[in-house]
């Protein structure tokens, strides 16, 4: 497997404690809301859907599943939602800043299209993801 590059060491853990400081800030904010508590437990792992991507192979993969986890877009959703004033919007993006947070502290990063396991905080010798046989 092609080796891409990862974060190690101490600029790796500080990565991490940025995860979990995002995470906590954001269920913070959210805990301030008038937002129910159900929304955020239905809407955590909605960034999780980008894997279908990977139907399509490691590089379409990669692609979508780091458009659903990095902080750009919680933050446009937010700048949004402000901007509107729109609640449910403010509400998501904290919610998905969580989850973003959350993998991060995991140890979950952006990836590259040489496979699933091949991110910027990790790697593996595990074999990519193989696109499904086109019909």
């Amino acid at each position: 497997m092609h080796s891409s590059p990862a974060v190690t060491g101490t600029p790796a853990r500080l990565l991490r404690l940025e995860g979990a400081a995002v995470a906590a800030l954001s269920v913070a904010i959210y805990a301030t809301s008038d937002a129910p508590w159900w929304l955020f437990a239905a809407c955590l792992l909605l960034p999780d859907v980008a894997m279908i991507g990977y139907l399509g192979g490691p590089g379409p993969g990669a692609r979508l599943y780091n458009a659903a986890h990095t902080y750009l877009g919680p933050v446009l959703l937010a700048a949004i939602g402000l901007w509107s004033q729109i609640d449910l919007a403010l509400a998501l993006a904290y919610i998905w800043g969580t989850h973003i947070g959350i993998d991060r502290t995991a140890g979950y990063g952006l990836k590259y299209p040489q496979g699933f396991r091949a991110t910027h905080l990790a790697q593996s010798d595990a074999p990519p993801v193989k696109a499904l046989p086109r019909a």
